[in-house]
């Protein structure tokens, strides 16, 4: 597939979900689905078929985390990817969002392919942390550092996502991508509440379940002298 017939697949792809993007945020896609293609002939990067860009690739690995940039709320500027993979919803979010990124992928092939799309992407905001994300909760520079956290998991358990608020900052967001009906409506324990589940796009049936962290500190402990 050229050049040109890739952006005008991709166009159209995101004129049916009612986006508008700049050239270069259409060529940098570009640039990422195509390394994302050539490194998974030789490792499991995606299980999609990314063979001549078919319009559900497109849609789920560049659309998809493009509809979900547009739920960023105001003010949010760095993001953290758990379990990135082969970097979706992750760089396109990013890209899209600006956001400063950090990707943690605890498998060191995939982490090698994240890096090298870093740096086709030049993208000078955004790190690769090759290690288990149980690893990086006693990193003190990682603790409450992102307004953001996305991660791709139908099914991450709640005693999960307790472990990964530690990441967030008071007041931040999770963002939880997976497939309908998603989350609607649970409980969570504090300081996570549930805000909102919203659909992504009527061909992957997908939703991003939205949670809050409490922006409540805890009050100082006083012992009383007598």
């Amino acid at each position: 597939m050229t050049a040109k017939q890739f952006q005008e697949r991709l166009g159209r792809r995101l004129r049916k979900a009612g986006l508008s993007t700049t050239v270069e945020l259409k060529e940098r896609l570009e640039i990422y689905f195509r390394l994302l293609a050539a490194w998974n002939t030789k490792m499991n990067l995606s299980g999609l078929d990314l063979e001549d860009a078919k319009p559900e690739a497109i849609d789920r690995l560049l659309v998809e985390p493009l509809v979900a940039a547009k739920l960023i709320p105001p003010g949010v500027k760095s993001c953290i990817d758990i379990g990135s993979g082969g970097g979706s919803p992750a760089i396109p979010f990013a890209l899209i969002s600006r956001l400063s990124l950090v990707m943690v992928e605890s498998k060191a092939r995939k982490a090698v392919f994240l890096r090298e799309a870093v740096r086709a992407l030049e993208m000078s905001n955004a790190v690769v942390e090759p290690a288990r994300f149980e690893e990086l909760l006693v990193k003190p520079a990682l603790h409450e550092a992102h307004d953001l956290l996305t991660v791709r998991a139908v099914r991450t358990e709640h005693r999960v996502l307790l472990s990964l608020q530690a990441f967030v900052t008071p007041g931040g967001h999770m963002f939880l991508f997976g497939s309908a009906p998603g989350r609607a409506g649970q409980e969570f324990a504090p300081p996570l509440s549930w805000c909102n589940t919203v659909p992504l796009l009527e061909s992957t049936r997908s939703v991003v379940d939205v949670l809050q962290k409490s922006n409540h500190q805890a009050r100082p402990f006083h012992v009383e002298r007598s």
